[in-house]
């Protein structure tokens, strides 16, 4: 994932340091985790990571862009998973998901998220850097399995992914309940219930059991996209 400053205009000359890059972003990583959001100072950041002001300033404009930075290059690259068993790929699937947020310190995405509200351009780039890869992913697990015919073809991917991916959001954000692996096997489950084409079929694949081919399959070429 990149970990350069969006949105900077090109440079000619010396080529970029990677290596203070990548102090810079270790550093400000481990001042959001003791000191949070509000207390992240750029000048402690510089120090830390063995650089000026300047120079951090230089590549990160301002203290929102360079924690969008530092997140993005703490939450690695969502793979989906794709074994053809749709409810285990989309539980595995939600399950990374999970796991970039628990990636990142609490109490960041808030208020960083309110600080986007006030310019479009960081909104846009807070949901492409952090929100996208993982609603992506799931999004892809989701036409996969609509494609075999295990979901309903009328099914809306858009909101189905908002749907799912608003769980982990939810209780990222606020800290209320968890999301265990159990806590994940329940919303695919509840949300499966009401979209796939053979809830009992996938089910039964995803225990081991033997499957007979539904008529529903038959018709799975056919999947309209969205």
């Amino acid at each position: 994932m990149s970990t350069g400053g969006a949105g900077e205009p090109s440079r000619t000359g010396r080529p970029r340091d990677e290596t203070i890059d990548a102090a810079v972003l270790t550093a400000a990583l481990d001042a959001l985790a003791a000191d949070g959001y509000g207390g992240l100072s750029l000048v402690a950041v510089a120090r830390a990571a063995g650089t000026s002001k300047p120079a951090l300033y230089r590549r990160w404009p301002t203290k929102q862009r360079l924690v969008l930075a530092a997140l993005e290059h703490q939450v690695q690259a969502v793979e989906p998973p794709d074994t053809s068993c749709t409810m285990c790929d989309l539980a595995e699937c939600l399950g990374l998901f999970v796991t970039a947020f628990e990636a990142m310190p609490p109490g960041v995405l808030a208020p960083l998220l309110a600080d986007g509200q006030d310019g479009e351009d960081l909104r846009e780039e807070f949901m492409t850097r952090l929100f996208d890869p993982p609603r992506d992913a799931v999004r892809l697990t989701l036409a996969r399995a609509r494609d075999r015919g295990d979901l309903r073809l009328d099914v809306d991917l858009g909101l189905t992914v908002d749907l799912l991916a608003s769980f982990v959001c939810y209780r990222a954000m606020f800290g209320h309940a968890p999301t265990t692996p159990r806590e994940i096997e329940a919303a695919v489950e509840t949300i499966l219930q009401g979209i796939a084409a053979d809830y009992p079929a996938l089910l039964a694949r995803a225990q081991g059991e033997p499957v007979e081919v539904g008529p529903h399959e038959l018709h799975a070429a056919h999947a309209p996209t969205r």
